[in-house]
């Protein structure tokens, strides 16, 4: 019978193992596709596809810098095998050089928000922010 407990137990604690790093893929895919929605409206305005709205270009930064930071804890070692995910395992292998790209982009993000009063100073900081994306997605996300 205690046998029987111990195996059930276990079990249950596999699942719910299971289950919360599901949870955990899912939160960085959630972070993920926010964050890609604000790319698409700031490049938008970058290039000229959009006009310029200073609120919406402050909203977007500041998104970005704070999924950013969402976004670390979000990749656990333990999420690794996790199957339906963009992330290469060269995320675990070199987590800090991972890691750096989303503290820089938090950094730059940041910085844009601060200088960012007009189209002028958008356009000359909105590359900076973006290189982060494609820093990071060159390396460590599966190309589809």
């Amino acid at each position: 019978m205690k046998r029987s407990i111990f195996v059930a137990g276990l079990l249950a604690f596999g699942v719910t193992a299971a289950i919360a790093q599901g949870n955990v893929v899912e939160q960085r895919q959630a972070l993920m596709k926010e964050m890609g929605a604000q790319v698409r409206t700031l490049g938008g305005m970058l290039r000229g596809q959009a006009p310029f709205d200073l609120a919406q270009a402050q909203s977007g930064l500041r998104i970005l810098a704070e999924n950013s930071q969402k976004a670390l804890p979000l990749f656990p070692e333990s999420s690794r095998t996790v199957e339906k995910t963009g992330a290469l395992p060269a995320i675990w292998e070199n987590k800090a050089h991972f890691d750096s790209i989303f503290q820089k982009m938090n950094q730059d993000a940041q910085a844009a928000l601060a200088s960012v009063r007009d189209e002028a100073s958008f356009k000359a900081a909105m590359p900076g922010v973006l290189q982060n994306c494609g820093a990071c997605h060159n390396t460590f996300r599966q190309k589809t």
